[in-house]
């Protein structure tokens, strides 16, 4: 009898829509650290990671349920699920930071959150089509829509952190434009030293020798 592969947790796409290498150092070689950023971010999860059912505004609440999604293979849990009227589950994840993220940063939290929402119809067999992002600095949510293509990324990413696994193949540093922001707020940049790997040299010789630099 075949065996189901091990599960994803969903917290990885984030990690991989961020960075993969990042990715593979918490999930493959078991390794993280903090720093200000990751404080933070336990900071404003201190309530909702507390399991709960509560009543607001007419609006059933449940925190820190537990999710799963057979087919792809990803478990986790929701920080905040709300029932909108006829059971409809309406998930919403917890950020710390301010909504005003750069497009780009802002579609590693979008990710994770249309994760949730696949997870969820799987569970309950009720459509998701809208999730929200709660963004502790600014007190306000920022509304995504679980479209096709933010499908389509789960399953690519799903499939591709799992090749990751299987293969126990560090990935690569990011090329230089994109690590330039993401490696200076990373907790792991200790443990990755970007600059000593063989593509980090030759991302700094090349910046050395560029005239225009």
């Amino acid at each position: 009898m075949a065996t189901s592969p091990d599960p994803i947790p969903l917290s990885a796409l984030q990690h991989w829509q961020y960075c993969p290498r990042q990715c593979g150092l918490i999930h493959l070689e078991q390794v993280f650290d903090e720093n200000v950023h990751t404080l933070r971010g336990q900071a404003v999860h201190a309530k909702v990671d507390k399991p709960g059912v509560e009543t607001a505004k007419g609006v059933r609440v449940e925190r820190a349920m537990p999710l799963w999604q057979d087919d792809l293979g990803l478990v986790g849990k929701a920080d905040v699920v709300e029932f909108l009227p006829g059971g409809v589950p309406y998930p919403v994840e917890y950020k710390h930071g301010s909504r005003n993220k750069a497009a780009d940063i802002a579609a590693c939290d979008d990710i994770q959150l249309a994760a949730q929402a696949m997870c969820l119809e799987h569970m309950l067999g009720k459509p998701v089509h809208e999730g929200a992002l709660y963004y502790a600095t600014s007190k306000r949510r920022r509304v995504v829509a679980i479209t096709a293509a933010l499908r389509e990324d789960v399953d690519c990413t799903t499939k591709a952190i799992r090749k990751m696994l299987a293969s126990a193949v560090l990935p690569p540093v990011l090329p230089a434009g994109r690590a330039a922001s993401r490696c200076k707020a990373c907790s792991l940049i200790d443990r990755c030293q970007p600059k000593a790997t063989p593509a980090g040299l030759a991302q700094a010789r090349a910046r050395l020798f560029d005239p225009d630099v």
